[in-house]
């Protein structure tokens, strides 16, 4: 099998600048066919079944893309004049609709690096998800991550080299907080603020770990790759860095000051979409996949009352009957958190179709009325306890046994 030269650009990049032949007969296996999970588009700008030769890189330079074409010509440039060429490698991991693949195929033709890259059609877990696949890519006895949007200066992976092998550290750190360190870069105070306030909020939910670390939210790293265990990551949006102190736990860690820059081209991908993803990360991390969701069902549900609470003091004051008025603000709850839920917490896990999640939703949801109404109606007739006041006991009695059969009956995890 061949690959014509006008797919080459089309599929992805895999080039290398020394290579070993296969010996007469030898079955021929593609270079990336190990590279999983995602789907790995690749072309190699010589003949198929041609391996790389056996050999051990002092770095791999891990760079995850998301539209940044008008950035990836300046930074190869850059870290072609900054890096031996015979000891390092360059891997762009890729979630673009805008042809960033293309532009690396182009300026690889004549890289003096190997270059590959790996093309994602579906960008599981965002930024730090293309990280850890990069992770598993990776050859070299560093890997060193950036950004493609020239923020992180490309002049400073050597000094993170050399501040790991000097000190004999596992993991070391680009920070804008050290001593000698900045956050120029930053667009604006907004900005700066958000950096500072993240940075302060991570610090005091993962003291314990951030003891040595100044800039947790640094996207700028190199870890040596014998002290990486990618398979104990789960990452969830941007901030991979802090998924990596928490849950690999690396053991020397050292920090080398630098100046962060302005974005060379293109837009910031930071959003408030982005924003919320690193809140839901974080009570993943400190509290764990299951207690996080149903934190985050909590309080979801605990929007859920504005809603009810506004039909049913609206229905009452018309003159409708206290139980009628429930029914009818818990339906409009239940419409209410389901969309929120589906949403947002479950949005990784809606494996059944739209009106299958939606039908057991409405009905779990509504299906507790069996109890709550007769509760309702011996708080508010037998206790004499006020129907708002009434009504909001019944909702926290039925929380855990709605969060109970969501998570284990309506949102099935993939197995």
């Amino acid at each position: 099998m061949t690959l014509a030269a006008d797919d080459r650009s089309a599929r992805g990049v895999v080039r290398s600048p020394s290579r070993a032949a296969v010996a007469p007969g030898e079955k021929t296996v593609p270079l990336q066919q190990h590279r999983k999970p995602g789907r790995t588009r690749a072309v190699l700008p010589g003949e198929i079944g041609v391996r790389d030769a056996p050999e051990v890189l002092r770095q791999s330079v891990i760079v995850p893309t998301y539209n940044e074409r008008d950035n990836v010509t300046a930074l190869l440039d850059r870290l072609a004049a900054t890096l031996p060429h015979t000891e390092t490698e360059i891997v762009f991991v890729d979630d673009s609709t805008d042809g960033t693949p293309e532009v690396i195929a182009e300026v690889a033709r004549d890289y003096p690096m190997a270059i590959t890259v790996h093309h994602r059609d579906e960008g599981v877990g965002g930024l730090g998800g293309a990280v850890v696949e990069g992770m598993r890519i990776a050859r070299g006895e560093w890997i060193v991550v950036m950004d493609a949007d020239l923020q992180h200066p490309p002049e400073i992976v050597p000094d993170l080299i050399a501040a790991g092998m000097r000190d004999g550290a596992d993991l070391v750190i680009g920070s804008r907080y050290a001593g000698g360190g900045s956050t120029g870069g930053l667009a604006d105070g907004y900005r700066k603020l958000v950096s500072r306030g993240s940075t302060i909020l991570v610090k005091t939910l993962f003291r314990n770990h951030l003891l040595q670390v100044s800039d947790p939210m640094s996207g700028l790293f190199a870890i040596r790759a014998s002290s990486l265990d990618a398979g104990q990551l789960r990452p969830l949006g941007y901030k991979i860095l802090l998924e990596l102190i928490v849950r690999n736990r690396p053991g020397r860690v050292v920090e080398v000051p630098y100046t962060f820059q302005a974005r060379h081209a293109g837009e910031s991908k930071s959003t408030v979409a982005e924003g919320l993803r690193f809140l839901k990360h974080l009570a993943r991390l400190r509290l764990g996949s299951g207690r996080s969701r149903m934190l985050g069902f909590g309080l979801i549900g605990l929007s859920g009352l504005l809603p009810n609470q506004a039909v049913l003091w609206g229905l009452t004051l018309a003159g409708l009957h206290y139980a009628p008025a429930a029914v009818a603000a818990n339906v409009v709850a239940v419409v209410w958190n389901f969309l929120l839920v589906d949403r947002v917490l479950y949005r990784n896990r809606r494996d059944r179709p739209f009106a299958g999640r939606f039908a057991r939703f409405f009905l779990v949801g509504n299906a507790d009325l069996l109890l709550r109404i007769p509760l309702l109606a011996l708080l508010v007739d037998g206790l004499h306890t006020g129907v708002l006041a009434a009504n909001l006991l019944t909702l926290v009695a039925s929380f855990a046994v709605r969060f109970l059969i969501a998570e284990k009956v309506i949102y099935l995890g993939r197995k």
